[in-house]
């Protein structure tokens, strides 16, 4: 059974940091390529983050560039998410998803949420002095 629970969300201050963390179980990371998206209020899920399982190469959304940072801890089943520098903008709820449709798919991953089969509960972030 697929399962990704997300965790590490919270209130921070403009310029602050958090650091998201999503525990997989049921695939392996180097099989499926993994990604984050978020929701605002109002607005459409987008995604900003996805590491390719084929190679482990990172792509980012123009808008989170030099601040979101994405990874992978194998041995321990977890994907992270670094945010730096954050922005009231970043105030969505964060998923972290798994695309299983092309194991080892070459890369670039992803980033569109479309192409996600799997998802978490989502992480509140939210940006406010």
């Amino acid at each position: 059974q697929v399962q990704l629970v997300e965790s590490g969300g919270g209130l921070a201050q403009p310029g602050g940091s958090l650091r998201l963390s999503c525990a997989v179980s049921g695939f392996s990371m180097d099989v499926w390529s993994i990604g984050w998206s978020r929701q605002a209020p109002g607005k459409e899920r987008e995604g900003v983050s996805c590491l390719s399982s084929s190679d482990g190469t990172t792509t980012y959304i123009d808008s989170v560039k030099g601040r979101f940072t994405i990874s992978r801890d194998n041995a321990k089943n977890t994907i992270f998410l670094q945010i730096n520098s954050l922005k009231p903008e970043d105030t969505a709820v964060y998923y972290c998803g798994a695309d299983p449709k092309i194991p080892f798919r070459p890369s670039p991953c992803r980033l569109a949420p479309m192409e996600y089969t799997y998802w978490g509960q989502g992480t509140q972030v939210t940006v406010s002095s």
